[in-house]
C-alpha cells in the first residue's frame, strides 16, 4: 500500500540520513521511478527532502528539520501501531518497544483517545494457540545473527526426516502462515536454502563473522504454481467440518446435500501434506472422487489400522 510505502520512507530517512533511490528501490520491490514519485508526495506532504547527485548521492531530510506530529494522520498512526504491537508481541525484541514508543510520541494529545479507540478495534495476535518453547529462544538467536552477521550452526531435519548438520549464513526472518522461516546461505549447498525454525535443532550462535552477499528475497507465492498442478476433488462433509474446510477453498465450491452435509469441489494435490489435511477432517469427510485418490485413502487408513492391531 502507497501510504504504508510513504511511512516506511519517511522512517528509513530518519534512521538512515541519506539513501539512493535505488537502494529504496530495491527496498520496497518499485521502480526508482515510482520513488521518484513518492518523495515528490513526502515534499508535498510538508517534508522537506533534498537530493544531491552523484556517488554517494541520494535522498535526506534537510537538516534541522524536525517531523511535525500532524504529518501523520490518526489513521496512519493506527495502523503503524496495530502493525508493531502484532509483531512486538511475537518477537518480544526491545527495538520493537522503542519504536512503538517513538511512533506514539507522534500522536497530538487531542487526538490521542481517537487513536487508542482505533488501535484497539483490530486485535492482531501472531502466536500460536499453543506454542513450541524453544521458538521463542531460536528466534532471538537468529535476530542477533542477523544483526551481527555471524554464521549459524544446527541440525536439521527436512521434510522426508533426514538429518543433517549445517552452518548457514543469515539473511532474512521470515513468517508465513503461523510459521517461523528464516531465509540462509547455506554452506553445505552452497546455495540459498529457506529454513524452518521448527525442523531445527541445537541451533548455535557461531563466533565466524560473514560479509554479507546480494540476494534475493525467498519466493513465498505459489499461486500461479499451484494453479498448474492443482485439481479438484469431490468431498462429501458434515457440516461441523465447515469451517475447517473453508480455511482450503472459497463457500462457492459448496453445494447442499442434504440438511447436514455439503459436496466440496475441494484444490487437491496427490502427496502427503494434501492427504494429511483430508484426515484432519475425521470420520465427517468422504472422499466421492476420483477413484485414485478414493483407494489411497481406504490404503492410508488400512495401514493406520494395522499398526494399531500390532
Amino acid at each position: 500500500m502507497k501510504v504504508n510505502r510513504l511511512v516506511s520512507i519517511i522512517i528509513l530517512l530518519l534512521d538512515k540520513k541519506r539513501i539512493s533511490a535505488q537502494e529504496l528501490a530495491e527496498t520496497f520491490e518499485v521502480s526508482p521511478r515510482t520513488i521518484y514519485r513518492d518523495i515528490d508526495a513526502i515534499n508535498l506532504a510538508g517534508i522537506p527532502i533534498r537530493s544531491t547527485p552523484g556517488v554517494g548521492g541520494g535522498f535526506e531530510i534537510m537538516k534541522n528539520y524536525k517531523l511535525d506530529n500532524k504529518v501523520l494522520s490518526s489513521s496512519d498512526i493506527s495502523a503503524i501501531l496495530t502493525g508493531l504491537s502484532s509483531f512486538s508481541n511475537m518477537l518480544h525484541q526491545d527495538s520493537l518497544a522503542h519504536t512503538l514508543a517513538k511512533i506514539k510520541s507522534f500522536i497530538p494529545a487531542d487526538h490521542a483517545q481517537e487513536i487508542e479507540l482505533r488501535t484497539n478495534q483490530i486485535q492482531i495476535d501472531l502466536s500460536p494457540w499453543m506454542v513450541n518453547p524453544n521458538i521463542q529462544a531460536d528466534l532471538k538467536i537468529i535476530q542477533q545473527a542477523l544483526t551481527e552477521n555471524r554464521e549459524l550452526s544446527f541440525d536439521y531435519i527436512d521434510r522426508h526426516g533426514n538429518k543433517s548438520n549445517r552452518t548457514a549464513e543469515p539473511y532474512q526472518l521470515v513468517l508465513k502462515g503461523n510459521h517461523w522461516y528464516w531465509q540462509g546461505y547455506c554452506l553445505k549447498r552452497n546455495d540459498y536454502r529457506l529454513f524452518k525454525i521448527v525442523r531445527m535443532s541445537n541451533l548455535k550462535l557461531s563466533e565466524q563473522s560473514f560479509t554479507p552477499k546480494n540476494y534475493q528475497n525467498p519466493v513465498l507465492d505459489f499461486t500461479d504454481i499451484l494453479s498448474t498442478i492443482q485439481t479438484n476433488i469431490k468431498l462429501r462433509i458434515h457440516r461441523s467440518v465447515m469451517d475447517q474446510v473453508l480455511e482450503y477453498c472459497p463457500f462457492e465450491n459448496f453445494s447442499s446435500d442434504g440438511e447436514d452435509h455439503y459436496l466440496v469441489n475441494f484444490p487437491f494435490i496427490e502427496n502427503d501434506f494434501y492427504y494429511n489435511i483430508l484426515f484432519s477432517f475425521g470420520s465427517h469427510c468422504e472422499c466421492i472422487e476420483p477413484l485414485q485418490v478414493r483407494n489411497e485413502i481406504k490404503k492410508r487408513i488400512n495401514q493406520l489400522a494395522d499398526l494399531y492391531r500390532n
